[in-house]
């Protein structure tokens, strides 16, 4: 073997065992320190993180029922983010830090060779929620009960227009309150 074929080679192995390290380190348990501090600052204010589509794991999407007619108004997907889901799984709960990206879409319905489709449309907002087993925020009206809760218009992810989770957010999930308010049966990576 020649100079540039093991020169190769050696490149090949060392390439090799630095993306095994780096990936042997990776923390599949989110810390609130690290995970959030791209979503909330030290007031406890949270903004839609920049980069949830590629770092972010897809938990599931919802459709919701059109009012009238066939088809759906809304459709929601929902992204945990890094460590999330593998911690979930080992005992039943978001750890603290977890983050969670619902996008709230528009649906447009129509007929397609498969029958009756939704699909999404117009990007409405994001619903975002960051675990808190510490209440780390008390004086911020949008933590409490484990979480932080708020919602963002599309037209900007930094500016919350939620003021208070209990009047602005909660009432959607008080069906789930048992499972820590979350609604964990339409999620299939949780089980």
């Amino acid at each position: 073997m020649g100079i540039i074929g093991a020169l190769g080679v050696a490149l090949v192995g060392l390439s090799m065992m630095v993306d095994g390290t780096a990936y042997g380190q990776t923390n599949t348990s989110p810390s609130y320190e690290g995970t959030t501090s791209a979503v909330v600052d030290d007031k406890g204010n949270m903004h839609v993180p920049a980069d949830y589509q590629a770092t972010y794991q897809m938990l599931g999407s919802w459709a919701v029922a059109a009012d009238e007619g066939p088809g759906s108004k809304d459709m929601h997907v929902v992204y945990a983010s890094p460590g999330a889901i593998v911690a979930y799984r080992k005992d039943g709960h978001f750890p603290d830090g977890a983050v969670l990206v619902k996008e709230v879409f528009k649906a447009t319905t129509k007929a397609m060779t498969t029958g009756t489709v939704s699909s999404a449309d117009t990007l409405a907002g994001w619903f975002v929620m960051v675990k808190d087993d510490v209440g780390r925020f008390p004086e911020n009206k949008l933590w409490g009960d484990g979480w932080g809760w708020a919602w963002f218009d599309a037209t900007d992810s930094k500016k919350t227009t939620s003021t208070d989770y209990k009047k602005d957010c909660q009432a959607c999930h008080v069906p789930a309150q048992a499972s820590d308010w979350i609604y964990i049966h339409g999620y299939p990576p949780l089980k």
